[in-house]
């Protein structure tokens, strides 16, 4: 819990850095009249609206289940990842048709001020990188939150390193390349993270569980006979649950059957990392033992 509450506290602070950013940005690049600054400033401005959207789905995790939500909200940081990456690909696609306008009409650019103000950007995008680094690996949500951020600090290193070529040399079409080089990251940070959510929203079975294995490994247990009608899924990144049906060699007692329980859920967990399960025992149950998934 405290680990959450950190994560809100960093999340709040990297909102308030990057609303500044934007602002400034936004003012930079009207006046400057630099594309990448611009779109630089476009992204921060979808940063801003996924670390809200991140901050929101974080305290709403934390509700309890009641009656009619029993899983409570523990799906809200999924549905916050699966929407900032897919803003990521669609602001991306923007960026990239504006480059290609642009490049086609390059305009004059006040360099001097693209310089700075990426310079600025560098510096608050950094911090708040920094501020999500550590949780990034375990959640879905700050990770599409942390992406944000990061692609936002390389792409203000790529407008700043524009910006002194173009006061150097007058390079100003580089304006529109490096807008699109930027694009291309995007789509595909926003891709990745994008399959990753949908994955888990359309209750797919996670990619590292074979669940040839897991029969393998459950039919070796006695007094287990067949295991059948399998559902994985994952609700979020901590739970990972199993449905399942067992047809068992001999009618056991209740008893029994929570001892056997107690090891296939041991095994799952360890081997498989599954710490959800709900099994259905059958004995001489007349249905087609062969189907291993069905709907």
């Amino acid at each position: 819990m405290h680990s959450h509450h950190r994560s809100e506290k960093n999340l709040f602070l990297s909102i308030i850095l990057n609303v500044g950013i934007t602002l400034a940005q936004i003012i930079g690049g009207i006046l400057s009249g630099s594309l990448a600054l611009l779109s630089d400033a476009l992204h921060n401005f979808t940063d801003v609206v996924s670390l809200v959207i991140s901050y929101t789905a974080s305290k709403y995790a934390r509700k309890s289940a009641t009656y009619n939500k029993t899983f409570g909200y523990k799906r809200a940081e999924i549905i916050a990842a699966f929407i900032n990456s897919s803003s990521l690909i669609i602001i991306a696609v923007i960026l990239m048709m504006e480059a290609v306008e642009r490049f086609l009409d390059p305009q004059s650019i006040n360099s001097t001020l693209v310089i700075w103000l990426s310079a600025l950007a560098i510096v608050f995008n950094g911090l708040s990188v920094l501020l999500l680094l550590k949780d990034r690996k375990t959640n879905l949500n700050l990770a599409s939150a942390y992406f944000h951020l990061l692609t936002d600090m390389l792409a203000s290193v790529a407008v700043l390193v524009g910006g002194i070529l173009m006061k150097l040399y007058g390079i100003f079409w580089l304006d529109s390349v490096l807008t699109f080089a930027i694009a291309l990251y995007l789509i595909y940070v926003g891709v990745s993270l994008f399959r990753d959510s949908f994955k888990i929203l359309m209750q797919f079975t996670p990619s590292h569980i074979k669940i040839d294995e897991i029969v393998l490994r459950v039919n070796q247990i006695e007094p287990v006979k067949n295991i059948h009608h399998i559902h994985v899924w994952q609700l979020n990144e901590h739970e990972l649950h199993l449905e399942a049906e067992i047809d068992f060699k001999e009618d056991l007692t209740l008893s029994t059957f929570e001892d056997i329980l107690e090891e296939i859920e041991d095994l799952l967990h360890k081997e498989f990392g599954i710490n959800h399960i709900t099994i259905q025992p059958e004995f001489k149950k007349s249905d087609n033992k062969n189907i291993i998934v069905q709907d």
